[in-house]
């Protein structure tokens, strides 16, 4: 650093110097300390800040805002000088806070200025609060002036939130009176920014700061939460119901307004099909932290009622239209696993055992509607996976008989339901799936998703990895039985199943498969080469070196004489190449000539259907696969990539069908802005199909019955490319082009959408004549 620092220091204290030259040296020095270790820059820290306070206090706006940005990154440097009792630590921080103190102060300032300083400020104190204790009663209210201002306040709230967060010791009881209203108001704002900002803040405050909040403060958040807790936006209402749980947690004598305000929106909440992922994962903590208040109005039986009530008791209110279920398919799933949260995080076991017992029940009954029992399965299937269920001797033949059910939800159900109760017990019920699956051919199916189930829910913990790897050779000579059977579906679920285990036990598996690569069964080689395609994740695995040295070999089926080989290895090439490119980097030079040769076969036939025949290219589904791979591999591969080579094959795709057209525009625009020049010299073979996509009537481009939407939408994807190529430099010299640009927008419907497409891109950079 001694051949930087310094040079940068000469820069920011040179009276008169250029402004152009203080706002570089301010953006490097900015990222310079933001990707470096700040104990590195500890022996220039007093010339630094020195210098850069200097520049806090220049005229120039631009020059402030970067000295701001640099003083923010120092604030991370200044606790590795020295302990926080050491003169030079004390005074840095002093004289960072007076030079931002001052910017913040001043109100007619930019609002970038106003913006870092108030960012500034929040780091300093979330990093320096012990040493700036007499400084808090100065710059606190100046953060609740900047909470009233509409265009502060965004920021304010972010930077108060670093305060929060940080625990520091900064006390901010000073303004939480006037703060918690003010942020009340935000969340009926419609800035979604302001209003997520606001609840991270709530949240935060909450936690660390729960003794200088009292009830009414909190009585009036509670009333502005209901309408956030919606379908319209998940995030915010994933938000809002955490910060409720916390509220529930930590004040719970501040929750009594919960059950008649946030509760039936919650409710309603979970009946959305929108519902899962994360956001699910709230919900269920939020109903788990109402029962662990000691609400009396909200007692675990009550709200395992009103959870179940739709299932239970369906009305036109929350019973979809024209659906033979009591509500939505992913409401099943969302309430499942929200009674089952509820079950599992009982702290009564009479509870607990109260809910398997009515779940158990609707199974045995036969009067039970498929609703109920597709819950009940999925309920059970949810505690089954964190609890071991076999106390319930007559459990697994339950669940069994729910796979001849005539719904196939309920069959789907039980079959995750198994799956999940053999992860609670895998010794005890784990071996019987696999003779199941063995003896009852008419259930494979279903057995084989259970085991799918068993596979991944143990695949992620270690301890769970050991208990499993007993039993991998078992499974492993059950699913290679397997890979030829007839249905896809089955042999999907096989290959997934083995392509898990292979992340298990990759020395001993992956060689073993390798063997069925020369199988002479086409539906072998097809799961084997599906199976190789679930052991590639977009994280580091074990199994990577030794899949990266075998993998030219498994892609070797893309020469496989069945057409389904073919299309697999196609689709594990692009998985592949989308997840680890560096997998097949090695073997790009066997692979694309293969790749290539697929784009170009056409299979066509007539069917007959009734008085009519109609024209079926059964290599259609391989060529888009073949042309989704290219996709990709411009993306992740292109250095292993023959430029013309490629654009050859750009060219047959450009003539294809509608949805390889849509993709090949999107490849001549990737190419566009990665290799220009190779575009404009093969403009004239692209510029042909484009005229011909122009110059299609509907019925050419949709010949059988399809809606028109499909055809405009090919054509608004040609003018894009079209609009592409205008900005590659010297276009307009291109004689071609400008021939081919003034032909096509003579038609009024062309020129329309020209202008359409321009106005909704970014057309600055077009060339063209006006």
């Amino acid at each position: 650093m001694d051949t930087v620092i310094p040079p940068i220091h000469k820069c920011l204290s040179t009276k008169g110097g250029s402004c152009y030259i203080k706002i570089s040296s301010l953006g490097f020095l900015s990222k310079l300390i933001k990707h470096h270790p700040p104990a590195i820059f500890t022996p220039y820290i007093k010339d630094t800040v020195s210098c850069v306070i200097s520049a806090v206090q220049d005229t120039f706006y631009k020059v402030i805002s970067e000295a701001l940005a640099v003083t923010e990154q120092l604030v991370f440097v200044i606790p590795y000088t020295g302990p926080p009792d050491s003169p030079l630590v004390g005074e840095l921080c002093v004289s960072i806070f007076n030079a931002t103190l001052y910017r913040l102060k001043e109100a007619d300032l930019d609002q970038e200025v106003k913006e870092r300083a108030i960012t500034c400020m929040g780091h300093l104190l979330a990093s320096m609060s012990e040493l700036l204790q007499p400084q808090l009663p100065v710059a606190l209210p100046l953060f609740l002036d900047r909470l009233r201002n509409e265009i502060t306040r965004l920021t304010t709230v972010k930077a108060l939130t670093v305060i929060a967060r940080s625990n520091s010791g900064v006390s901010l009881k000073l303004i939480m009176g006037e703060a918690l209203p003010l942020l009340g108001t935000f969340l009926r704002k419609t800035n979604r920014a302001l209003k997520l900002s606001t609840l991270e803040l709530l949240d935060n405050l909450i936690v660390n700061y729960t003794q200088d909040i009292t009830t009414s403060m909190v009585n009036e958040l509670i009333d502005e939460l209901p309408r956030l807790i919606s379908e319209s936006d998940t995030h915010v209402s994933q938000l809002a119901l955490m910060f409720v749980s916390r509220l529930s947690e930590r004040m719970p004598h501040c929750a009594d307004k919960i059950p008649n305000g946030v509760l039936p929106a919650a409710l309603t909440l979970v009946r959305s099909p929108l519902l899962q992922g994360k956001a699910l994962e709230v919900m269920a903590s939020f109903f788990c932290s109402l029962t662990r208040s000691g609400n009396l109005s909200v007692q675990f039986v009550e709200l395992v009622q009103h959870l179940t009530n739709p299932v239970y008791n369906p009305s036109p209110a929350t019973q979809p239209a024209n659906s033979p279920l009591a509500v939505h398919k992913q409401a099943f799933y969302s309430t499942s696993h929200c009674v089952a949260a509820l079950a599992l995080s009982s702290a009564n076991y009479a509870e607990y055992q109260a809910v398997i017992s009515k779940l158990v029940d609707n199974l045995k009954s036969e009067d039970t509607t498929d609703s109920v029992r597709l819950f009940a399965l999925l309920t059970i299937g949810s505690i089954g996976k964190h609890r071991d269920l076999s106390e319930r001797k007559e459990l697994q033949s339950v669940l069994m008989g729910a796979f001849n059910s005539a719904s196939e939800d309920v069959k789907s159900a039980a079959s995750y339901a198994l799956g999940n109760v053999c992860v609670g017990n895998l010794n005890l019920y784990l071996p019987s799936v696999i003779t199941e699956i063995q003896e009852n051919p008419k259930r494979q199916y279903l057995l084989l998703n259970s085991l799918k189930e068993i596979i991944t829910s143990m695949s992620d913990k270690e301890e769970s990895i050991a208990i499993l790897k007993n039993y991998v050779p078992e499974m492993w000579n059950v699913l290679i039985r397997y890979m030829q059977v007839t249905e896809e579906g089955s042999r999907k679920i096989v290959a997934a199943c083995l392509g898990k285990l292979m992340l298990i036990d990759h020395v001993t598996l992956l060689p073993k498969l390798l063997e069925y690569t020369t199988s002479d069964q086409p539906f072998v080689r097809s799961t084997v080469v599906t199976a190789v395609k679930y052991t590639v994740t977009d994280t580091p695995q074990p199994i990577d070196p030794l899949l990266r040295q075998f993998m030219g070999q498994f892609l070797s089926l893309l020469k496989d004489e069945d057409l389904n080989v073919r299309r697999m290895a196609l689709v594990t090439l692009n998985c592949t190449a989308h997840n680890k490119p560096i997998l097949i980097r090695d073997h790009m030079d066997e692979l694309l000539p293969n790749l290539y040769k697929e784009t170009t076969i056409k299979l066509k036939r007539e069917v007959e259907m009734g008085p009519f025949k109609y024209p079926v290219d059964d290599a259609l589904d391989n060529r888009k696969a073949a042309f989704e791979c290219m996709y990709t591999v411009l993306h992740n591969c292109i250095d292993r990539v023959n430029i013309f080579q490629f654009l050859d094959h750009v060219e047959i795709g450009l003539k294809d069908v509608p949805d390889i057209k849509m993709l090949t525009y999107l490849m001549v625009l990737r190419l566009i802005q990665m290799n220009p020049n190779a575009v404009v010299l093969k403009l004239d073979h692209i510029l042909e199909p484009l005229r011909d996509t122009f110059n299609s009537k509907l019925k050419d481009i949709c010949p059988i019955g399809q809606e028109g939407e499909k055809a405009n939408e090919l054509k608004r994807s040609a003018m894009r490319t079209v609009i592409g190529m205008g900005k590659i430099p010297e276009i307009e010299k291109h004689p071609s082009f400008v021939d081919f640009l003034k032909k096509i927008r003579f038609y009024k419907d062309i020129d329309s959408l020209f202008k359409e497409e321009l106005q909704a891109g970014d057309g600055e950079d077009m060339v063209w004549d006006n």
